[in-house]
């Protein structure tokens, strides 16, 4: 079975042969055909199997007949990556055509985005934001179009979208033809689908879950060992390009660096980065410039690199959904993938809901030769009984009037004269910023867990300027009398 079984315009089937395609996959075979008479469709499909051409091939074929540079599909996505990932496909599979493509998204000027939208396009890939501040401006006109296309709408679900789509709705035609994909199916999706769907055929490619060209497998490890037990695993497993996940901006940043400066070749990619950056990040990854990706949930959204033979959960998605997404990024277009997941011991309701989608065990591994031990059981260590001590009996007043705390552990030393050994004794990458107090006064380090001592009290004067306190003699009940006797007089 190939393409030519759809009739496609010569110019599409070029453009087919020059992106590599030779056989469609499962949702292109079911859902090209319903598209290309004009039908609604639902498409539930894991990501990486193909979907992007599944609407992309049919809308290319409209768009043979009929007006030029007027807005004639209009394709909304969640994320700025996939809204770019989606144009790509676009191109490659019409470049031999007259079609034009043109990407609206924020984090980046909108007058290059005005200027293409003025100079004509049939198809726009947009995400809802900044697709509504044109709409607002009357910079973007939506009343032509024919196709409208919502693409991963569970993760627009996720990102709080869906009001701004239904704000969309209201300015593209009623009579149109709407395609829905989704890898999951929440409420929330559902009822929208149902709202702006016309009889839809809908289309499944199995169960929503991973693909079955993934295996899967967990490595229990605490969280003060994740980053030596990764750069192990890095240095035993032949790998090709490697995708590693985390929970927050802030560690896919600080694990990059670690793992840079062991002397990989990694980028970051997470939302506080620069637009022109993460696409430079993402380039880089797919040319080969770098072999490692560390990434967060929503900026890897449209990641489609077909070489990626692992994804590594450095921390645990917080849903299967997520879970899901993550694995699609391995394993694509037929290619089997490994995905390998670091779990912490309160991860275990989570991995149950996986296996529970999965229909089986996840198989639970170990690295040989690997030391287990020494690793800190949480992320915020309860303090020593020297330092809870010195904070108790440390005066209020010290260090201007505010009461100090204890001391924080410090890290263990690294070994001298090894940069492998200096970053495999790195400290943990917390998702909270462990780095705030330091430098600052009562939260240094003063002999490694020591709690730093108070400073001793001043030396008492020789020569007091102010005249010596009474003797307690002083408080003699007969001097006390005198003392009211001439008080009395003097009044």
């Amino acid at each position: 079975m190939n393409f030519d079984q759809f009739s496609l315009d010569p110019r599409i089937r070029a453009g087919i042969t020059s992106a590599g395609y030779t056989t469609p996959t499962p949702i292109q075979q079911q859902a090209m055909p319903v598209v290309l008479e004009g039908r609604d469709i639902l498409g539930l499909a894991q990501t990486g199997t193909g979907k992007t051409a599944a609407f992309m091939l049919p809308i290319l074929q409209r768009l043979t007949k009929g007006p030029l540079r007027k807005v004639r599909a209009l394709i909304v996505a969640p994320t700025r990556e996939l809204a770019e990932q989606i144009a790509e496909t676009g191109r490659i599979l019409g470049q031999h055509t007259k079609a034009r493509i043109v990407t609206v998204y924020g984090g980046v000027g909108k007058t290059p985005q005005i200027n293409a939208l003025r100079q004509g396009a049939e198809i726009v890939v947009a995400c809802p934001g900044r697709l509504l501040d044109l709409i607002g401006e009357k910079q973007i006109d939506l009343s032509g179009v024919e196709v409208l296309v919502l693409d991963e709408a569970d993760h627009m679900c996720d990102m709080g979208f869906l009001p701004d789509i239904r704000r969309i709705l209201k300015h593209v035609p009623a009579k149109r033809q709407t395609l829905f994909f989704s890898a999951t199916m929440p409420d929330e999706i559902r009822g929208l689908a149902s709202d702006i769907l016309t009889h839809p055929v809908t289309v499944q490619i199995g169960i929503i879950a991973p693909a079955e060209t993934v295996s899967h497998a967990l490595y229990p490890v605490p969280d003060g060992l994740k980053t030596k037990l990764l750069l192990t695993m890095l240095q035993q497993t032949p790998t090709e390009r490697v995708l590693v996940f985390t929970r927050t901006k802030r560690r896919a940043r600080s694990l990059a660096e670690i793992l840079e400066k062991n002397g990989y070749r990694v980028a970051a990619l997470q939302g506080n980065m620069a637009q022109n950056k993460r696409q430079a990040a993402i380039n880089g990854f797919r040319s080969g410039e770098y072999d490692i990706l560390v990434a967060t949930d929503i900026a890897a959204r449209g990641i489609d690199v077909a070489s990626v033979s692992h994804v590594i959960n450095y921390d645990m998605p917080d849903t299967v959904d997520a879970y899901t997404h993550r694995i699609g990024r391995t394993g694509r277009a037929q290619l089997t993938g490994e995905a390998f997941t670091f779990t912490e011991q309160d991860d275990e309701p989570m991995v149950r809901a996986i296996e529970k989608v999965l229909g089986n065990p996840v198989e639970r591994r170990r690295v040989a030769g690997f030391d287990y031990a020494g690793a800190l059981p949480s992320l915020k260590p309860a303090p020593s009984t020297y330092a809870r001590q010195q904070a108790q009996s440390r005066p209020a007043a010290q260090n201007g009037g505010r009461k100090q705390g204890y001391a924080k552990p410090a890290p263990p030393p690294a070994a001298q004269g090894s940069r492998q050994a200096s970053y495999a004794k790195a400290q943990p990458l917390p998702a909270h910023n462990a780095e705030a107090g330091a430098g600052q006064p009562g939260k240094g380090q003063h002999g490694g867990n020591m709690a730093p001592q108070p400073p001793a009290p001043p030396a008492k004067p020789h020569a007091p300027e102010k005249p010596p306190v009474p003797t307690p003699a002083a408080n003699r009940p007969s001097l006390r009398r005198r003392a009211g006797r001439r008080q009395g007089t003097q009044a």
